[in-house]
């Protein structure tokens, strides 16, 4: 070999290991288990709501588990269409997590047209809680103390004019919960809506409106104070927190309307993700402390595994769409 040839070996295999050297800290980068990097969890409601605290007890204990940092990224609008459709199109890499709730379910009915597909473009990981509405009254101008006094005078008014009943806007769980026990009670009330759940409450306090059925965290306070009286809940089961209040389908066999929320990422996450983040998860809602903190709202933990949640969901689809039916709500 000659003495070029030898010089122009020695420089090729010197770039050689030059590339090499330079690649190792991305090949290490690479092989790095998951999670590497902080995660973000997207909810999808203001701040404050029953589904961002949930998501901030999530967040604390998934934390202390995966030792990385849960940042709560708060994408409100569009009755949580836009957050979603964020983690939708977010890199399916384990970074990006969707707070889900049973309006995302009913969406997919009250939208026209939706610029993501909840079933298609999002992949469960586990349930989270469960969510009972309250029918709550306000004692001081309908004084009624049970459902079937309730019922009685919703059907005696209705002969002169209709009671009117409050939501946080159209196809609200509000609005769906009540609708359900119109057509099962075989009454009829007049849908007010509002901007939200706390003015739908605020016009109750005032007498605008005589029923609510809301997420019991937004009138937990109220009942509490006297303010407003609860005659039921929209879950099978009566809450822990209200045993004396009935479950509405004792009374009207059948009824139930359980709000949920639970956690997804992107379609084409790596299932070995998938399965980390929902054992971190099972594990976060299986201590004491945050069932309590569930449990204060209103909430029962209820986390279950990825594949149950997704055969969950694809039962909640039809249920939804039919209290979506039942209600005749409709969003341009």
């Amino acid at each position: 070999m000659t003495q070029a040839a030898r010089g122009t070996a020695l420089y090729a295999t010197g770039a050689i290991c030059f590339v090499m050297l330079s690649c190792q800290p991305a090949l290490a980068a690479a092989a790095e288990p998951w999670p590497a990097s902080p995660l973000k969890l997207v909810v999808t409601f203001p701040p404050g709501g029953s589904t961002d605290v949930t998501a901030r007890l999530v967040a604390d204990k998934l934390r202390a588990d995966l030792g990385r940092p849960v940042i709560v990224d708060n994408r409100a609008g569009a009755g949580g269409n836009i957050g979603a459709d964020f983690v939708a199109k977010a890199a399916p890499d384990g970074y990006t997590l969707l707070m889900a709730t049973s309006s995302h379910v009913t969406n997919r009915t009250l939208y026209k047209s939706l610029p993501y597909d909840f079933v298609q473009d999002l992949t469960p990981v586990s349930r989270v809680a469960f969510i009972p509405n309250m029918l709550v009254v306000n004692p001081s101008n309908l004084r009624v103390n049970t459902l079937a006094e309730f019922i009685k005078a919703v059907k005696d008014t209705g002969n002169k004019s209709r009671l009117n009943y409050g939501t946080g806007g159209n196809g609200t769980s509000h609005h769906l919960a009540a609708a359900l026990f119109s057509s099962m009670a075989g009454v009829e009330m007049e849908h007010v809506p509002y901007k939200g759940g706390a003015p739908a409450a605020a016009a109750l306090l005032g007498g605008q409106v005589q029923v609510l059925f809301a997420p019991l965290v937004e009138v937990q306070g109220f009942v509490e104070a006297g303010k407003l009286k609860g005659l039921g809940v929209t879950t099978r089961n009566r809450s822990p927190l209200y045993p004396q209040v009935p479950a509405i389908g004792e009374v009207l066999p059948g009824y139930e309307v359980a709000l949920w929320n639970g956690i997804m990422l992107p379609a084409g996450t790596p299932a070995d993700i998938v399965a980390k983040l929902n054992g971190a998860v099972v594990k976060a809602l299986a201590q004491a402390d945050i069932k309590q903190r569930l449990a204060e709202q209103g909430s029962d933990a209820a986390p279950n595994s990825a594949a149950e949640f997704r055969q969950f969901i694809a039962g909640e689809l039809g249920k939804w769409a039919k209290l979506v039916q039942i209600s005749g709500a409709k969003v341009d």
